[in-house]
């Protein structure tokens, strides 16, 4: 009965915003606040959604809709639309085996999926449970020696690509996390307990899960034997001296597909470039870093012609519907990451709920590409964008 309602439910939801709602009934408080917050006064935050809305479109009518398709490639692998999953801190307390079933459903639906270094379940857990070929995100830490094996360790899962993310050699202090007391697994505190027990669904389905912690950490960190520990360690472990000495270290160690994440200026996207990575990421962490940093729509078109054709540009910030990935792919990214979207999925109803964005964002993307006279998601550029709306490259 149980399962049924939940399909009914799902076959309600109708865009993003609905999976938000029943995500913040369904997740703890401490974890859904991690996921839906930014930086100090979360003004960047904010931004990166309200930029994009303001970007206007340009209907086209008595055009042949007929033979549409988002299908394209990111970093020569094909996709069945220009959107990968991006990766996430803690995506395993949203819903138990997070990583796993958002991996899942990414597999299933033609996209990729990116495992944080600070995931629940671990590099062999997604593997061997979803499947070869996800993505790997990296942070550099200043125990080289943990890097260089959590590389190997990538390598041996087959993953398809590494992202390296640039933008947190230092913490951004996000005042809910610090209220709420945010620890995995959570802390036993009254609030928490209190919050906990209107979260049955949620607490039940994290009796089966198979990890509670920091999976790529505990078992694979010299001198760190439980999660007190852990918390000690990688509070001291992020590298404030990372440099692009650090990224052509990494670049020869992995030897397969990089993806530097965390470019907001055009000066980084020409060293980008010249780093002989294979895509740069425009990002400002989602709003979760620096606050009072511009939109990360707003820095895309400035980027996207510093980087010129030697290295892809991606997008990040603020997408919640398939209309938002056609901005950005108009205003020269050649695809666009999903973070908050897919985890309000999973919060609500797991696999299938990562699935039913997935759906929500290419029917959107789908539709609006046609109404703007194309087919094509590789013809998709600035012209369908009403002029004075969108951010111009040196304004």
């Amino acid at each position: 009965m149980q399962h049924n309602q939940a399909m009914t439910d799902l076959s309600k939801i109708t865009c993003i915003e609905d999976l938000r709602q029943i995500a913040r009934r369904r997740a703890p408080r401490m974890f859904y606040d991690y996921a839906d917050s930014g930086a100090y006064t979360e003004s960047t935050y904010r931004s990166n959604q309200a930029d994009l809305q303001r970007i206007l479109f340009r209907q086209r009518v008595a055009v042949n809709m007929e033979g549409r398709s988002t299908a394209t490639t990111m970093i020569g692998q094909p996709v069945t639309m220009p959107v990968a999953l991006a990766p996430t801190g803690l995506t395993g307390m949203q819903h138990a085996d997070g990583e796993i079933l958002a991996a899942r459903a990414a597999r299933a639906f033609g996209v990729p999926f990116t495992l944080s270094t600070m995931s629940v379940n671990s590099i062999e857990d997604v593997a061997e449970h979803a499947g070869r070929g996800f993505w790997f995100q990296l942070y550099m830490m200043r125990d080289r020696d943990f890097i260089a094996r959590l590389i190997e360790r990538a390598q041996a899962a087959g993953c398809g690509a590494l992202m390296l993310t640039l933008d947190l050699q230092i913490l951004g202090q996000r005042h809910k996390d610090i209220k709420n007391g945010l620890s995995t697994p959570p802390k036993p505190t009254l609030a928490n307990l209190l919050n906990l027990a209107t979260k049955p669904r949620w607490c039940w389905n994290m009796l089966g899960a198979k990890r509670r912690y920091f999976g790529n950490l505990v078992g694979h960190v010299k001198g760190v034997s439980d999660l007190r520990n852990l918390s000690v360690w990688t509070a001291e472990q992020f590298d404030p001296r990372l440099s692009w000495a650090d990224v052509e270290w990494i670049k020869n160690r992995w030897g397969g597909k990089l993806i530097l994440k965390g470019i907001m200026e055009a000066e980084d996207a020409h060293a980008a470039a010249q780093s002989g990575a294979d895509a740069l990421i425009v990002s400002n962490h989602g709003g979760r870093q620096l606050d009072g940093a511009p939109s990360s729509i707003a820095a895309l078109p400035a980027i996207v012609q510093a980087a010129g054709r030697d290295i892809e540009v991606h997008f990040d910030g603020g997408i919640r519907s398939g209309q938002d990935v056609l901005r950005a792919i108009a205003l020269g990214a050649h695809s666009v990451y999903i973070g908050r979207a897919f985890l309000y999925g999973l919060a609500a109803f797991g696999e299938a709920g990562v699935a039913k964005a997935l759906q929500i964002i290419q029917k959107e993307l789908d539709i609006s590409m046609a109404f703007c006279g194309r087919t094509q998601i590789i013809q998709v550029d600035r012209s369908i964008l009403r002029p004075g709306t969108y951010p111009v490259a040196g304004q």
